[in-house]
């Protein structure tokens, strides 16, 4: 059976408030670091969110 592709990675708001969204990610076809601008609860507005890796 092959091995998946597929890993999870964590996107840590830029605004340090601390929360954070898990999301896929297929390393092989996507080498470059992501970066999102999503909404951030804490920080109540729309912020980069930075790919981290899942401790």
């Amino acid at each position: 059976m092959a091995k998946k592709n597929i890993v999870l990675i964590k996107l840590v708001s830029s605004a340090a408030t601390g929360f954070y969204y898990v999301a896929k990610k297929n390393p092989k076809k996507q080498t470059e670091k992501l970066a999102f601008r999503k909404y951030d609860p804490v920080a109540r507005k729309h912020v980069v969110f930075n790919e981290a890796k899942i401790k």
